[in-house]
């Protein structure tokens, strides 16, 4: 059986692409299927835009990391760090990762948010670079997180705990960039 990065990084990347597209579409219809049955479910229209846009930005930065590199490590990586991306901004709009929702707290998590992309247009996306970019939002995430710790245990756990998906992702690169380094 292939390796999962062999499989990404291959011919069959398109069904993963029709997969993570369809997905998407099925979580953005999924609150106005559960509105049908109950009333603890209310978005509006402005709440479909938002998820629509976020998945739709999540979903064609997946796309253009695909482009970005045929490694499949590279592309994991990648994949890792817009999840963890897209549901840091889903749940600080949601619930706020510290507090409340109206926690201006929350508004630093964008600065992680930043510094990641930030750092990978600095580093130009290269998979060495984008490692180290990874472990500094890492970093940054876990460092928010225990800075709420005192204000909403719950919320400083929850929020430091998002760093592991960071470091998943500056590992992935990091393999992509060892494989890329031995490959030439």
């Amino acid at each position: 059986m292939a390796d999962i990065t062999e499989i990404v990084a291959g011919r069959r990347w398109s069904y993963w692409r029709i997969a993570m597209w369809g997905a998407a579409a099925f979580l953005l219809l999924l609150p106005a299927i559960a509105m049908q049955f109950t009333n603890e479910v209310d978005w509006d229209e402005t709440d479909f835009i938002v998820m629509g846009v976020m998945l739709f930005a999540a979903c064609g930065t997946c796309e253009l990391a695909a482009r970005a590199s045929g490694n499949g490590a590279y592309r994991i990586g990648a994949v890792v760090a817009v999840g963890v991306a897209f549901l840091t901004v889903w749940a600080n709009l949601a619930v706020g990762m510290i507090g409340s929702e109206d926690n201006h707290y929350k508004l630093l998590f964008g600065g992680v948010l930043a510094l990641a992309l930030i750092g990978a247009i600095v580093v130009r996306f290269e998979a060495a670079g984008m490692a180290r970019v990874m472990v500094s939002a890492a970093i940054a995430q876990a460092a928010l997180g225990a800075g709420g710790l005192s204000s909403d245990l719950r919320g400083g756990v929850f929020s430091t705990i998002f760093a592991l998906p960071w470091l998943l992702s500056a590992a992935l690169y990091w393999k992509a960039s060892r494989e890329l380094r031995a490959s030439r």
